[in-house]
């Protein structure tokens, strides 16, 4: 994590200069948001949904899901996170289920399903944004594969076996062979990064980050480099979104952004980590075809602009008001209104003000108006209910 961008938006100190990686916002049951009741008390959310959760979530979000199905994240990468691939619904409760029955403890730091759950994710950048997205397009791959020297040997194997078998054989390598094509690759842009003559937007500048970051070395490279060359590299610009499912390989880079997912910790990872990498776990979900990113720009919808994702569990907007202008709007689920910059009045079944960095739980059915005291920008999570 960064050491500012969090620390600023939540009006933090930060005199020790310590990473600020995440900041969570939802009912997750290792670190539920508190709430304060009518300008009182704060009680965690997870314990206020348990204890009514047709008023906190609705009858509709209750019976499909029983908890808030969603967890709300703001993300400051300062350096490159691992290599993940989360499982579909169906795997992860035959996962979890086959851990448990294994005897296997939740903490475990083998254990692959941490819950039930599948763990889609939706982004919106911002800030400059870069991450790794699924794997190339064919043809791009082919150039990719030829056009760097030291992985030309991986050409002929993907040119007759494809995806599949050409992503299990870097993973299964043995350690000597991977050192044999990584360790001259690095060896060769490291120099380059150094001299500021590499750019964000080439391969070859984050795998050079990668070993200058202390994140692996030329004498011993993470398979997780050969990723870098293999998946689409994304740049996004600020309020540009991308959507995650099931399967999709991919990996945060640098930048910051806002973060809806499924309430879960289930991550198969594929490199540049330190944890827990199951190669035989990873290859059984992933997928492998080439693709083309699909970046969202938003549906603008009046001072809305909605970030479709194809599941049922969330749904992202952000909102924009003017100094002095007004939104209305009536809650069908519980949302939860994050105020990225600029200020606000809110008025419904109370009065408050809210300030940078600080958000408000609506209730499904409630009514709200925000006032905008300068120009401001929310994000908003809640439920698709009409998909229910």
């Amino acid at each position: 994590g960064g050491f500012s961008f969090i620390p600023q938006l939540l009006h933090l100190g930060n005199p020790d200069k310590e990473p600020f990686a995440e900041y969570w916002l939802g009912a997750h049951d290792k670190a539920p948001s508190t709430l304060s009741v009518e300008g009182k008390k704060t009680v965690p959310l997870n314990e206020l949904i348990s204890s009514d959760p047709e008023k906190y979530l609705g009858s509709k979000t209750a019976g499909a899901f029983g908890r808030l199905p969603f967890l709300f994240k703001v993300l400051d990468v300062r350096e490159m996170l691992s290599i993940q691939v989360h499982p579909d619904k169906a795997e992860a409760e035959k996962g979890f289920a086959r851990e448990n029955a294994a005897g296997i403890p939740l903490d475990a730091p083998d254990r692959n399903y941490k819950d039930d759950n599948h763990k889609p994710e939706m982004m919106v950048a911002l800030s400059e944004f870069y991450l790794l997205h699924g794997f190339l397009p064919e043809t791009p791959l082919r150039e990719m594969l030829n056009n760097v020297p030291e992985l030309r040997s991986l050409y002929t194997y993907f040119d007759k076996k494809g995806y599949q078998a050409l992503y299990a054989h870097v993973m299964n390598m043995p350690r000597f062979r991977v050192k044999e094509i990584l360790g001259p690759l690095l060896t060769r842009v490291l120099p380059l990064y150094k001299q500021g003559k590499l750019s964000k937007t080439t391969p070859d500048f984050w795998a050079a980050r990668a070993v200058d970051s202390g994140m692996t070395t030329i004498g011993d490279p993470d398979k997780g480099i050969f990723s870098i060359y293999f998946f689409n590299l994304v740049r996004l610009n600020t309020g540009e979104g991308i959507f995650q499912g099931a399967g999709m390989p991919h990996a945060y880079l640098e930048g910051q952004n806002v973060e809806l997912m499924a309430n879960s910790d289930n991550v198969l990872r594929g490199g540049l980590t330190p944890k827990h990498v199951d190669v035989d776990e990873l290859l059984k979900h992933t997928r492998f075809e080439g693709l083309e990113p699909k970046v969202l720009k938003g549906h603008p919808d009046g001072k809305e602009k909605n970030y479709p994702a194809p599941v049922n569990d969330f749904m992202l907007t952000k909102i924009e008001i003017n100094n002095g202008e007004s939104f209305d709007n009536q809650a069908s689920a519980p949302t939860i209104l994050l105020l990225i910059s600029g200020g606000l009045s809110v008025t419904g079944a109370g009065e408050l003000t809210l300030k940078q960095g600080e958000s408000l739980f609506i209730l499904p059915g409630e009514a709200y108006k925000l006032t905008a005291m300068d120009n401001t920008l929310i994000y908003s999570a809640s439920v698709p209910v009409h998909t229910l």
